[in-house]
C-alpha cells in the first residue's frame, strides 16, 4: 500500500509541474499588455514602459516562471494588477463560494445518478427503466448555462421563492448560504446527473450478472439489499472514475454559472480577470483548479483500493 500511494503521489507532483508550464506558457501567447490596458490607449509609451517594468512584464519569461512557482511554495502569489490587493486574498475570499457550490452540485449529482441509474437497473427494460433513461436524454442535452436561467425564470420570477442572483454572504446564517447556492447547484448538477446515471445502470446491470448475485438470491436476500449492499459496491470502480473526472467539469461549470447568478465566486473572479487582462490572478486561479483536479483524481485513485484490493495488489 505504501509503494502504491507512493507511485500515485510521485505522478500527481510530476502532473502538476506539467500543468504548471502549460498554463504559464499558454497565457504567455496570448496578444494584449496588461500594462497598455491598465493606463488606457491614451498613455504615453513611456508611461507604458515604466509601469510594465513596475509589474515585471519585462523580466525574460523563464525568470517570472520561477519567481511565479516560487511564489507558490511560499504563498506569495503576488498582487492583482486590476484589484491592487494581493492575489492569495482575493482568491481565499472567493473560494468560500465556489467550493461549498461545487460540493453541492457533486452531492447532487452522486443522489440523483445513484438513485436513477440503482432503479433504472432494478426495472431493466421495463417502462420505468426506459422513462428514466428517457429522462436522463433529457438532462445530457440541455446546456447548464440554459437550465440555468429556466431554473430562475421558474423559481425566482414565477414562484418568487429563491433570489434570482447574488450570494448573501454565510454572516447571514448557513441556511441563508445553501438557499442561495441552491439553484445554481441543482444547475450545474443536471447534466453531471444525467451522464454519471446511464454509467450506474450500465454498471449495475453488468454485475447483476455475476454468480455471486443469484448465490445471494438463491439464499433469501431480498432483491433491495442485493442491489444496494452487493452489487453497488463491486459497481462503484466506473462510477467513481466518471465522478472524479465530473468534479472537474463542475469546477469548470462554475465560471459559467456563477456569472449567470452573479455569484462573486472564483468563476467570476476568473471572467473578470481575463477580460482586465490580470494575468496574474488569471494564472493562479488556474493552476489552483487544475491542482483541486489533481487531488481529485489522486484521492480517485486511492478509493480504487479501497474499494477494490486486487487493483492495489496488481499495481504493487
Amino acid at each position: 500500500m505504501s509503494l502504491f500511494l507512493f507511485k500515485r503521489f510521485a505522478t500527481l507532483i510530476g502532473t502538476l509541474i506539467g500543468a504548471s508550464v502549460i498554463v504559464f506558457l499558454v497565457l504567455e501567447v496570448l496578444p494584449g499588455n496588461a500594462a497598455e490596458l491598465l493606463l488606457g490607449p491614451d498613455a504615453s509609451p513611456d508611461a507604458v514602459v515604466a509601469l510594465a517594468a513596475k509589474l515585471g512584464l519585462d523580466q525574460p519569461a523563464w525568470t517570472r516562471y520561477w519567481h511565479w512557482i516560487s511564489g507558490l511554495l511560499t504563498g506569495n502569489l503576488g498582487d492583482s494588477y486590476a484589484y491592487g490587493s494581493p492575489v492569495l486574498e482575493l482568491i481565499l475570499e472567493r473560494l468560500s463560494l465556489t467550493v461549498p457550490l461545487a460540493l453541492m452540485a457533486m452531492l447532487l449529482t452522486t443522489v440523483l445518478a445513484l438513485l436513477v441509474g440503482v432503479t433504472a437497473a432494478a426495472r431493466h427494460n421495463k417502462l420505468g427503466d426506459v422513462g428514466l433513461m428517457g429522462l436522463t436524454q433529457v438532462g445530457i442535452a440541455i446546456p447548464n448555462f440554459w437550465f440555468a436561467i429556466l431554473l430562475i425564470l421558474v423559481f425566482s420570477v414565477q414562484l418568487q421563492w429563491f433570489s434570482a442572483g447574488g450570494f448573501e454572504g454565510w454572516g447571514e446564517g448557513v441556511f441563508a448560504g445553501i438557499k442561495s447556492l441552491l439553484l445554481p447547484a441543482l444547475s450545474l448538477a443536471v447534466v453531471q446527473a444525467a451522464i454519471l446515471a446511464r454509467i450506474t445502470r450500465s454498471a449495475v446491470l453488468e454485475v447483476m450478472r455475476e454468480d455471486f448475485v443469484r448465490t445471494a438470491r438463491a439464499k433469501g436476500v431480498t432483491q433491495r439489499a442485493v442491489l444496494w449492499t452487493h452489487v453497488l459496491r463491486n459497481a462503484l470502480i466506473p462510477v467513481i472514475t466518471v465522478m472524479g473526472m465530473q468534479f472537474a467539469e463542475l469546477l469548470a461549470g462554475t465560471i459559467v454559472v456563477e456569472n449567470v447568478f452573479y455569484l462573486p465566486g472564483l468563476g467570476r473572479l476568473i471572467f473578470q480577470s481575463i477580460s482586465n487582462r490580470d494575468l496574474v490572478v488569471v494564472r493562479n486561479c488556474v493552476m489552483l483548479l487544475a491542482t483541486m483536479v489533481v487531488i481529485v483524481n489522486f484521492v480517485v485513485d486511492v478509493l480504487y483500493a479501497v474499494i477494490d484490493p486486487r487493483i492495489k495488489a496488481s499495481d504493487i
